[in-house]
């Protein structure tokens, strides 16, 4: 299901369609595959999705890649750190004016002792100068992009859907190389299946991710994913039912293949479904959901 083939080729600027090219930063890493994507539109006067990480390399690349022409458009998917950060220095090189659903929030209060765990994934500095809701169209030169809101990952997430070409720029809510971490309370497993249906209703031909290769089959893709999420919800409750009761036990068979490195993260997608499950009367607990609560089948 998911394509590991990607050529980075880190700070080069690659045309990946007409009057689009992709730079990609040099933060690989468990959760940012061979790093973060950023996007450059049109031919004289351009925009730009999701600066990145606040690196001097990937400015530079970004300056490089941007030459003598004007950059009056960024555009940010989301806030966290490997995306947004480098918003300020670029805006400060460029003047260029900021996009995006608005600066980050959570999908949800903490309950009672919670922290927030993804804290210090978060850019809380982000706000836009432009706010933009789902449907809204910003046109540039040659060029207009619609938002495309998609919570779940983050509840500011927004995909930007590059009109008249079939390019939607997904971030971190579809991408071909992983699932996206859907992470409580900064996350919403119910909103990112929501959004997955929204995504489903549309007609692009090609998406192209915040981390990762282009996705050429979106449709088959999406629906791919819904299931895959569906087959995960179905494996925690028949993990449930064989006497699993806490999130650790569960991640320790459902996830037995994953890359260690990466069970924390599990932990919070488990904790993500829980909170679906039990919002749909399917799963109970003994007291507020969190990564240590006790859970049982309904």
């Amino acid at each position: 299901m998911f394509e590991l083939e990607f050529e980075a080729r880190h700070g080069e600027a690659v045309a990946v369609a007409n009057d689009v090219c992709r730079i990609t930063a040099a933060n690989s890493g468990p959760f940012t595959f061979h790093g973060t994507n950023s996007y450059l539109i049109g031919s004289e006067t351009l925009a730009l999705i999701d600066p990145g990480p606040d690196e001097d390399a990937h400015l530079a690349a970004l300056l490089n890649a941007i030459g003598t022409r004007k950059l009056n458009h960024i555009f940010v998917t989301h806030t966290h750190r490997d995306h947004s950060p480098l918003t300020t220095k670029l805006v400060a090189a460029t003047g260029a004016k900021t996009y995006a659903f608005g600066p980050h929030i959570a999908a949800r209060e903490l309950g009672a002792g919670e922290t927030n765990y993804l804290d210090s994934s978060a850019d809380y500095d982000f706000m836009p100068d432009i706010l933009v809701k789902h449907g809204d169209i910003i046109a540039g030169d040659g060029w207009s992009i619609e938002g495309v809101f998609t919570p779940g990952h983050t509840a500011n997430h927004m995909a930007f859907s590059l009109r008249g070409t079939g390019i939607l720029f997904s971030g971190d809510h579809v991408m071909a190389w992983a699932t996206s971490i859907v992470a409580p309370p900064d996350g919403s497993m119910d909103a990112y299946m929501k959004s997955l249906d929204v995504l489903i209703k549309r007609d692009d031909s090609l998406y192209f991710p915040g981390h990762g290769g282009p996705i050429r089959n979106p449709d088959q893709y999406v629906r791919a994913l819904r299931s895959h999420r569906l087959l995960r919800e179905s494996a925690i409750l028949s993990r449930l039912r064989k006497g699993d009761r806490t999130i650790a036990d569960i991640v320790k068979v459902i996830y037995r293949r994953t890359d260690p490195r990466l069970h924390g993260a599990a932990a919070l997608s488990v904790f993500a479904h829980l909170e679906r499950l039990i919002a749909r009367k399917l799963v109970n607990t003994d007291g507020t959901p969190s990564l240590i609560t006790i859970y049982e089948p309904a």
